[in-house]
């Protein structure tokens, strides 16, 4: 049986989203200044935020927790605010939207090979790709709007993997302990190779914003640790990612 009660997390979700509602819209008017490099970058994470979540709702649908999937469409909601919030930067800075990126292709392609379990794997590495990216972004750029958007998004993903923590718990207590550890294992060497594409794709924004591409890495790698002990259902589970990850990271 699933150890997580989902219907706080659906109070939290309804709870941000009034909080949003009752937020001024960032000043869209005050234009945007970036080098290219970060622009092209921004365009790229926009179309990864971009989706209608419908592949991720309905495998929640079938998990049978009624609360889980409303979280999960609360959550999908979130993701597309962030595209809309880069949608409107780029806007502003003069930039358009991209239809569609081959590496945001990719991504939706191994999320989708299997069930709710890959699935949720694959997303917990983008959200612990996006805090280091979203808060170098935040950082290093030297334009108000940028940060102001950058560190909104930053802060929604790091809401968001304790959430995913809580889910990939469950599921991988269907496991014994060794196949936890091996898959566990496994999505750790998967998150570092995805965190080396992102330093060498997106390398040139980094060094424009001041980040160094071996400090992402290893940043992103760093978050990873107390997922892990997290989702293996260890000592201090999701205080841990709050205690000694994603907090102390931002």
């Amino acid at each position: 049986m699933p150890e997580h009660d989902f219907a706080q997390w659906v109070d939290h979700f309804h709870a941000e989203a009034a909080r949003r509602a009752a937020t001024a819209e960032p000043d869209w008017s005050a234009g945007a200044q970036l080098p290219d490099t970060v622009w092209a970058s921004l365009q790229k994470f926009q179309v990864g935020e971009d989706g209608d979540g419908a592949n991720l709702i309905g495998k929640a649908d079938k998990e049978g927790d009624p609360d889980y999937a409303l979280a999960a469409r609360l959550f999908v909601a979130e993701e597309q605010n962030h595209a809309r919030l880069l949608a409107r930067l780029l806007e502003a800075g003069g930039r358009p939207t991209l239809d569609g990126h081959w590496s945001d292709r990719i991504f939706v392609r191994v999320r989708r090979l299997l069930g709710m379990r890959t699935e949720l794997l694959v997303l917990m590495i983008a959200e612990l790709v996006a805090v280091p990216y979203y808060r170098a972004v935040r950082d290093g750029a030297a334009d108000p709007l940028v940060s102001e958007v950058a560190g909104r998004i930053m802060a929604d993903e790091e809401r968001h993997i304790p959430f995913h923590c809580d889910r990939l718990a469950d599921s991988l207590a269907e496991l014994g302990p060794a196949a936890r550890r091996v898959t566990v294992g496994g999505w750790r060497l998967l998150l570092l190779a995805a965190a080396l594409f992102v330093a060498v794709d997106h390398g040139p924004a980094l060094r424009d914003l001041g980040a160094r591409r071996t400090r992402f890495v290893r940043d992103v790698f760093r978050l990873s640790g107390p997922v892990a002990v997290a989702i293996l259902g260890e000592a201090g589970r999701v205080g841990a990612v709050r205690r000694q990850g994603v907090a102390h990271a931002s």
